[in-house]
């Protein structure tokens, strides 16, 4: 299978790089994206939207003989979904990492704080105890290390969907930072942040406890919990 890894903010290909073994492992052919903008520190952000990041994934899935699988982590995963959207009839999957489709209308995150036009990695302490856990110093080093700022607009650019067709594709969510008890019940009572979730005729949910950032905290259990997903 064609899976095409899609970053999450302030992350490009090389965050991939201790999960792609497992997948290639597997036997999968896998493709670690670098979304526009999130080459390196000089890259030209300005003018970037959501609109760009997704078009250039769905370029890639047009150039893939055959059916692909999306991960889509974080805000890859609001990527990976208008990516169905779009060519519904190309995806065999998505696996959310950590993440959650995301409806016509919403915006991934424009609550983060922008600086010039775009958007750095916010210090540690904007973020919520659930998303750092397990990221001790020597990884928040790391992270921080390799962190390239987001074009703002893509966190605050609105999802724009078309197609119900996407409803059809299956997906496979591993959740991180919440249980997938925890989820259900936010489903049954019909949080809106879960509603395009529940629009989804065939979802499965997988738990992988810990932080925001599997990719670094626990890597090799990613690994395995995407491999599990598309089996």
């Amino acid at each position: 299978m064609d899976v095409l890894l899609i970053p999450g903010f302030w992350l490009n290909a090389a965050s991939w790089d201790r999960v792609v073994p497992a997948l290639e492992a597997a036997g999968h052919r896998v493709r670690a994206l670098t979304l526009p903008g999130l080459a390196s520190l000089d890259d030209d952000r300005a003018g970037v939207g959501l609109a760009d990041h997704v078009a250039a994934v769905v370029a890639v899935v047009d150039e893939t003989p055959g059916p692909v699988v999306l991960v889509g982590h974080s805000g890859g995963g609001a990527i990976a979904h208008a990516v169905v959207d779009a060519r519904p009839d190309s995806v065999a999957r998505v696996v959310y990492v950590d993440s959650l489709p995301l409806g016509d209308g919403g915006v991934i995150n424009d609550q983060l704080p922008v600086v010039d036009g775009e958007v750095p990695l916010p210090d540690w302490s904007v973020f919520g105890k659930e998303d750092l856990t397990d990221l001790d110093d020597r990884l928040r080093e790391r992270f921080r290390a390799v962190a390239i700022p987001e074009p703002a607009a893509v966190a605050s650019d609105h999802q724009v969907l078309h197609d119900p067709r996407r409803y059809d594709v299956p997906i496979t969510v591993i959740t991180c930072e919440y249980s997938s008890t925890t989820l259900r019940e936010l489903m049954a009572k019909d949080h809106p942040y879960l509603a395009e979730l529940a629009k989804v005729h065939d979802t499965t949910l997988v738990d992988l406890p810990t932080g925001h950032w599997p990719q670094f905290t626990k890597p090799a259990e990613l690994g395995a919990a995407i491999v599990a997903a598309l089996a």
